[in-house]
């Protein structure tokens, strides 16, 4: 560290700080920041004002406004001769600092700080940290990784790790003293982000908020491209267009809907849908599919392939298929007359570091390649928790069941494997890790327009869909306590040893109206167990669901089964 500068004095003393034009400024925080950080720029945030998302911020471009009056600070820190990450830091004014440091994650390969979580953050009053993971990209281009293995650490976990411990210290010496209590919240990469954070480094977060994580990167991210393949080329006869889509999406709605129990337009218990795809086979004398809402015979063996695991030779298990009710959004992966740059690039850049690999020559070597290299050391799959568990951490894990970017079994996966790993030791999971499916939400947000399901809970990425103004957004609005809020829960959890028994999901009329009128509510349950209509009030009300356990499915899933690649 340099030199002790006047807000070090104060630390010594016990004097807490004040936002002010004297130290949120860039020879403030230059003067005790490590020498192999630089500052790029801090200044103060008027309550009220927006900040202004400098302009090289490809991934996360959106100012937030209607700010809470803090100091905003980015800080680039050199990790190697060959690589290099910035984070930035919200500071809250210190009479408005709940005494808690919050870190929120990414999305996709994005290289970018994401200052629209961190505004949510802030307006708990959290001081709140948002790294770029060592690059500037937008979440789908992956070619800045080729033949960079230090930019590919950064990405995996250094970045990550180096940002909170840098933005603790700084946080600590802004105020002068330590946070109460550190916490983590993040989906898809940002999911995998805090479960490797927790795996690698146990001590740093009290409590860690993982949505949809991709955190099996060798896995999902050859799948990625493994399941794009199986719906081409175009012009094949197997090929099932986009147009398709929304048929296949009605007919799962239709059969899956009245299975889990009540006919709702949700549909509750995806896996355990017996779903009978040959309703959609096409009669005879049909010249127009996408007017006929209807599939071939071969355009029916691609929705098997789809739908189902991705498993390779000897029966050896890759991946878990889509979730029956995710279809709305398979145009991300689907969509296209080529794969997805989330499997082709990373396979090129991250895997072999050739650019030019056609992906016509994928096949199941490249999987075990993905595995045997593990670029940047991404993959999140140390399912030994019990380090987190033995310092009093907790986990609130949860995926949308209609997600169509990361299969939502990804996640069951994830949950029964460290059930297997732990249980042997005779660690509960339910007493520090609850993990919460999510009927009808889509990736991270959101829900399809013929389910309406109720989703929000305050997560990763969710502030910034609500509203004209989506960047103002922190908690629920109108519910702001720890029974629908997921970070309020986590927050609970730690402190108060209030273990969440249910989330209650929102879903307004309009998610992006000024004034936001509720239209659903709903708990979520932690898994195995499933939220159960009570048999009268609306349905549309919290209190007329109950978790319990549906099809018996306590007893499904209390023997999880090892599904381990080779």
């Amino acid at each position: 560290m340099r030199s002790p500068s006047y807000l070090s004095s104060l630390l010594l003393l016990g004097i807490p700080a004040v936002v002010t034009a004297a130290n949120c400024s860039a020879s403030y925080f230059q003067s005790i920041i490590p020498s192999n950080a630089t500052v790029s720029f801090a200044r103060p945030v008027v309550n009220g004002s927006t900040f202004e998302v400098p302009a090289g911020d490809i991934a996360y471009p959106t100012s937030p406004t209607h700010m809470n009056a803090a100091c905003a600070v980015e800080i680039n820190v050199t990790s190697s001769a060959e690589s290099a990450f910035s984070f930035g830091l919200f500071l809250p004014d210190a009479g408005t600092w709940n005494s808690r440091f919050l870190a929120v994650g990414n999305g996709g390969f994005a290289g970018g700080i994401n200052w629209l979580d961190m505004a949510s953050g802030l307006g708990y009053g959290f001081s709140v940290m948002s790294t770029d993971t060592g690059h500037n990209s937008t979440s789908g281009d992956v070619t800045w990784a080729l033949n960079n293995q230090e930019r590919k650490k950064d990405f995996g976990y250094r970045a990550m790790h180096g940002s909170i411990v840098m933005a603790k210290q700084i946080t600590e010496q802004f105020y002068g003293k330590q946070p109460e209590y550190s916490y983590y919240s993040g989906c898809s990469t940002g999911g995998r982000q805090g479960l490797k954070e927790l795996q690698i480094h146990p001590e740093t977060f009290d409590g860690v908020l993982a949505g949809a994580p991709a955190w099996w990167t060798s896995h999902l991210q050859t799948w990625t491209l493994k399941v794009a393949l199986f719906n081409l080329p175009v012009g094949a006869e197997h090929h099932i267009s986009p147009e398709l889509f929304p048929a296949i999406a009605k007919e799962v709605l239709k059969q899956c809907d009245v299975q889990d129990g009540v006919k709702d337009n949700i549909i509750s218990d995806p896996q355990g849908c017996n779903f009978f795809p040959e309703a959609l086979l096409c009669g005879r004398n049909v010249t127009n599919q996408t007017t006929s809402a209807c599939l071939t015979p071969p355009q029916l063996k691609t929705l098997y392939q789809l739908h189902g695991e991705y498993v390779e030779t000897n029966d050896t298990f890759i991946f878990p298929g889509l979730n029956l009710g995710s279809e709305a959004q398979w145009g991300f992966l689907l969509g296209a007359s080529e794969p997805s740059s989330y499997g082709t690039q990373y396979v090129q850049d991250m895997v072999l570091d050739d650019a030019e690999w056609n992906y016509w020559d994928f096949n199941v070597s490249i999987v075990e390649l993905a595995d045997q290299r593990r670029p940047g050391n991404a993959t999140a799959d140390d399912f030994d928790l019990s380090p987190f568990h033995k310092r009093g951490g907790k986990l609130i894990h949860y995926h949308g069941d209609s997600d169509g970017l990361i299969p939502t079994g990804s996640s069951i996966y994830f949950y029964k494997q460290v059930l297997q790993t732990l249980k042997s030791k005779g660690i509960d999971l339910g007493s520090w890790y609850r993990f919460f499916l999510i009927p009808g939400m889509q990736h991270c947000a959101g829900t399809p327009t013929n389910m309406d399901a109720p989703w929000y809970i305050a997560s990763g990425n969710q502030a910034g869909d609500l509203g004209p103004s989506p960047n103002a957004v922190h908690s629920v609005p109108g519910f702001s306590d720890g029974r629908h809020d997921a970070l309020l829960a986590l927050m609970d959890w730690v402190e108060k040893g209030q273990a969440p028994d249910e989330i209650v999901a929102t879903k307004w009329k309009n998610d992006t109206a000024g004034a936001l009128e509720v239209e659903r509510q709903r708990p979520l349950c932690p898994y195995p167990t499933q939220a159960k209509y009570k048999g009268q009030g609306s349905m549309d009300e919290a209190e007329s669901w109950q978790c319990a356990s549906l099809y018996n499915a306590a007893a499904r899933y209390a023997e999880p089964e090892i599904m381990m690649m080779g």
